[in-house]
């Protein structure tokens, strides 16, 4: 009975204790009193105790309202600063209750909020070039300054993809094959890496660009799309000089697919074999010629995969034998490339040879499957 006593008076006392505004509870086995989570429902116990908790729990509740009401007015505060900074790119997400509003009126503590958003923007620097600027709705030529400046980032560091004009890519092919006309030593010395000057790099960009985007693409759906055999394609490969002759149908074996149709074309084939890459022609057998029988689907397959397979050496032909006829012998290298470049671009050849390299191209791609 004196134990019980003890007990009871300690909790007594923690409980009568309103000075503090920490409430201490003591719960012991013999004696508890339930309190749900959410503070509103609790069990009560008849005797002195549960009244005693029944008040500071009252207490507890003021304060906790108040409290909640004081983080709502702090969180309605934050959301008119946020929506009244002008400056601003995103926009604050603050929960609210659905049926408070912003105390502020929109002129209200906007310029305390526009100061206090400097610490968390940065501007760009302004640079001498236009390239850096900030780009807006409303800006568009600075928008195109910029893809500028990006091309020219592509170009010094990934040439590969750089973006370039297509008659630009041509008429560098045709500076170089008038400089290899000249000096037959530039296209070996440009493919080998021992020029390293802008100009030259420029040169080897277009011609990697012509055989790899232009020409061995479509070359390899017309060959995809074919029914050819290896040799066959082989023997196109190396001659430069095509003939296909119309002549009495027969009906034997394609020697380009190995079916057995009527085949009324002969394709002469001729020339000398030279280099891909640096257009160099090879003696051997030089006057070697091969006459095959084909059909016709083989044969106008054979005319347009012949004309794109070797656009490029036959251009490079036409622009050796225009230094040939050049009578300035004791010129300049550059000076002559520059000379006769600007003769043929101001005559239209050089966008008649272009015209010549798309209908090479629009051929290969309009050209119809086999059925």
């Amino acid at each position: 009975g004196k134990r019980k006593r003890l007990n009871s008076s300690v909790l007594y006392d923690s409980d009568e204790s309103e000075d503090s505004d920490i409430l201490v509870r003591k719960v012991f086995a013999k004696r508890r009193c339930i309190i749900d989570e959410d503070e509103n429902s609790r069990e009560l116990q008849p005797d002195k105790t549960c009244s005693t908790e029944n008040a500071s729990t009252n207490r507890k509740q003021k304060v906790f309202a108040t409290l909640k009401q004081l983080a709502r007015q702090r969180a309605t505060w934050r959301s008119g600063r946020s929506e009244n900074c002008e400056d601003s790119n995103s926009e604050a997400e603050i929960e609210e209750e659905p049926f408070f509003h912003s105390p502020l009126t929109p002129t209200e503590g906007s310029e305390t909020d526009c100061d206090s958003m400097k610490d968390f923007i940065v501007e760009e620097e302004d640079d001498d070039d236009d390239d850096t600027e900030h780009i807006t709705g409303e800006n568009q030529p600075q928008h195109k300054e910029l893809n500028g400046s990006n091309s020219q980032l592509l170009a010094n560091y990934v040439p590969h993809l750089s973006r370039c004009d297509h008659y630009v890519h041509f008429k560098r092919i045709v500076k170089a094959f008038l400089i290899n006309a000249i000096d037959d030593t530039f296209l070996s010395s440009l493919y080998g890496g021992t020029r390293q000057k802008k100009y030259a790099q420029d040169m080897l960009l277009s011609l990697h660009y012509l055989d790899d985007r232009f020409i061995q693409p479509r070359l390899e759906n017309l060959i995809s799309g074919s029914r050819w055999k290896d040799r066959y394609k082989e023997r196109v490969d190396c001659y430069p000089d095509v003939h296909i002759i119309l002549k009495n149908p027969k009906y034997v074996s394609c020697q380009a697919c190995e079916l057995n149709r009527y085949c009324k074309f002969d394709v002469l084939l001729s020339g000398k074999l030279y280099n891909s890459r640096t257009l160099e022609t090879d003696d051997f057998m030089s006057d070697d010629k091969q006459v095959l029988k084909v059909g016709v689907v083989c044969a106008n397959r054979t005319r347009v995969y012949h004309n794109l397979k070797h656009f490029k050496y036959k251009l490079y032909q036409h622009c050796s034998s225009i230094t040939e006829l050049d009578s300035f012998k004791d010129e300049p290298v550059k000076d002559t490339v520059e000379r006769l470049f600007s003769q043929l671009e101001d005559s239209g050849w050089i966008q008649k040879r272009y015209s010549d390299l798309e209908d090479c191209m629009n051929a290969a791609d309009n050209f119809q499957e086999e059925r």
